[in-house]
């Protein structure tokens, strides 16, 4: 059941003092999804995902996993769950298989064969003898990756697991976790600050910003928002505005800065807009179709901020 809820907050929030880093954010993530975290560094994703994993304390709110509150019932939930929070944390005299071992012992992993198969589905060889100090960055995030499946945990929690990595790695990474999530049916909840890379990854996103969320909806149904409009520069926006209703029947649209006219309502051809304010003796600088991609809808709803 994809609609089914795997984890959820309530008004979860976060207070240093008098300052409040998460102010009331309620997350969905559904069971079987991958679910992008997006905001600036600094946004509150961090914290977030610390607050689910028990690392910082929660000043207000609720948090449900696997359909029971986190409180009084952490110890049965979180040998469910995998992370990365931060930078993953290896000896870097121990080869990879050494470190997975170390671990192994202190989570009580049972399987002989976990260590085997996590390293396998991150592309790390088995039992070699390169250590954790000589790997490449990539490969240090793959081990962090293999770390948080090697008890096979039913939900990862990534935090920023591609930061730093070149477009290789960064590709790499994604197909890592998409199998994860499509072919052994993990839910995924994953942060970022990269706009591009969640976009060609999650299937749900939430946008974060100085802590509020924004907004939580799918892929797709942001995809939708992204609008088109006709665009037009015209000396005198008053007149310009005039024509727009009386003549062109024209009500769905915005002037901006005084120059320009945003024109919502896409039933008439651009040609035919610009052909009837040329008979009409109209002056017009600029006439154009466009199309807002995700980047200019994240900007619109933070503000005018930008996601890299």
């Amino acid at each position: 059941m994809q609609n089914e809820i795997i984890l959820s907050t309530e008004e979860l929030t976060k207070k240093y003092g008098n300052q409040t880093s998460v102010n009331q954010v309620s997350l969905n993530v559904r069971k079987g999804r991958i679910y992008g975290l997006l905001g600036r560094n600094g946004a509150g994703k961090t914290t977030i995902m610390k607050m689910i994993l028990g690392l910082t304390s929660v000043s207000e709110g609720r948090i449900s996993v696997f359909s029971q509150p986190l409180k009084g019932n952490a110890r049965k939930i979180y040998p469910r769950i995998g992370s990365i929070i931060e930078t993953p944390g290896f000896y870097s005299n121990l080869t990879g298989t050494e470190n997975l071992q170390v671990f192994a012992r202190l989570r009580g992993t049972i399987n002989k064969t976990a260590i085997q198969n996590a390293l396998s589905v991150v592309g790390l060889p088995y039992k070699d003898h390169k250590t954790f100090s000589s790997y490449s960055l990539g490969m240090k995030q793959r081990l962090g990756i293999a770390n948080a499946i090697l008890n096979d945990p039913e939900m990862l929690i990534l935090d920023e697991p591609t930061n730093g990595l070149d477009p290789i790695g960064i590709a790499e990474i994604r197909i890592f976790l998409k199998k994860l999530c499509h072919e052994q049916g993990k839910t995924i909840l994953i942060s970022s600050h990269i706009l591009s890379e969640i976009a060609l990854l999650a299937d749900d996103i939430g946008i974060i910003h100085e802590g509020l969320l924004l907004e939580e909806s799918t892929l797709d149904q942001l995809k939708k928002k992204s609008e088109q409009y006709i665009l037009i520069q015209a000396p005198d926006t008053a007149k310009a505005s005039y024509h727009l209703e009386n003549e062109l029947g024209i009500t769905n649209y915005s002037v901006e800065d005084d120059q320009f006219i945003r024109i919502y309502d896409l039933q008439k051809e651009v040609s035919a807009i610009g052909q009837s304010f040329f008979h009409a003796g109209i002056h017009l600088t600029h006439l154009e179709l466009c199309i807002d991609n995700l980047e200019d809808y994240f900007k619109k709803i933070t503000g005018g901020v930008g996601i890299a």
